[in-house]
């Protein structure tokens, strides 16, 4: 079971997602109802007979009726460390806040936002080099190797209740909040750059257009007020509310990505002194 198709790309055309992809290709059998809330769409889930469902990653909220259709429950794979990050966009915003560790949480589900108890949990480290994509990725994979040891010794577990303390909420993230802001310190910024990138993409004003930044690294200390671009061998420098980041892959609006040295050069002499 997996949303249904939404359009995609430049020609907005309608896509499957990945799951129905693969799910097509193997032979299995599809179901993509807008919501679970109608009992025309509850009552294949029913038909299944199924001892537990898994969920990961589906969009949709599962009313009362489908948590508990199957006997054992449904379980969920989450990717923070519960209760830290609840919600839609976890593995961005513990890159935004720059915490240390991530993690997959499989927990079992209640009528809450990621509120039921624990069955098992691992911690994951981010990586400097990380950005939401990586980190989604070896979570996804870790996420992949739990489900089936959690399922395994299903009946043997005693869930764990979520502490009341620590609870923090990753809320739908935006391309307005993507926006840079080069007041903040030289590591907040960075952490936003990694945070969404590969999607929707950093983005800062150049000359009234956007330009997104794909990658940057710290420079150091940082002449100017912040956003004030200077030129560099490896890419341009930006000011920024404490230190100096180098811009090190970007994406004038309209063209394709960059590396900040052919940035650089493709403006020569006449670099923007600010960005926006």
């Amino acid at each position: 079971m997996t949303a249904p198709d939404r359009p995609r790309g430049r020609g907005m055309k309608l896509q499957p997602s990945d799951v129905k992809t693969l799910a097509v290709r193997c032979g299995i059998p599809v179901l993509q109802p807008p919501t679970l809330r109608s009992d025309e769409a509850q009552a294949p889930l029913r038909l299944l007979d199924a001892d537990v469902f898994v969920v990961v990653a589906y969009g949709l909220i599962l009313p009362k009726a489908v948590l508990e259709t199957p006997p054992l429950g449904c379980i969920n794979v989450h990717f923070s460390l519960l209760p830290r990050w609840r919600g839609a966009a976890p593995v961005q915003w513990a890159i935004l806040e720059g915490d240390p560790n991530s993690g997959v949480a499989i927990m079992k589900m209640d009528p809450g936002l990621d509120t039921g108890p624990v069955l098992e949990m691992v911690e994951e480290p981010i990586l400097p080099e990380d950005n939401s994509g990586r980190l989604a990725d070896r979570l996804a994979a870790l996420g992949a190797r739990l489900v089936p040891a959690v399922l395994d010794r299903l009946e043997d577990i005693s869930p764990v209740p979520q502490p009341e303390e620590g609870v923090t909420y990753a809320s739908k993230l935006t391309p307005e909040d993507a926006r840079i802001d080069w007041s903040k310190p030289a590591v907040t910024v960075n952490n936003r750059i990694r945070a969404f990138n590969p999607r929707p993409g950093a983005w800062s004003s150049l000359n009234g257009k956007r330009l997104k930044v794909w990658s940057a690294a710290p420079a150091g200390r940082s002449e100017g007020v912040p956003g004030t671009l200077s030129t560099g061998d490896e890419g341009p420098v930006v000011a920024t509310g404490s230190g100096g980041l180098r811009l090190l892959e970007v994406q004038p609006e309209g063209k394709s990505r960059m590396s900040g040295a052919d940035f650089v050069r493709g403006y020569g002499q006449d670099l923007p002194a600010l960005l926006g």
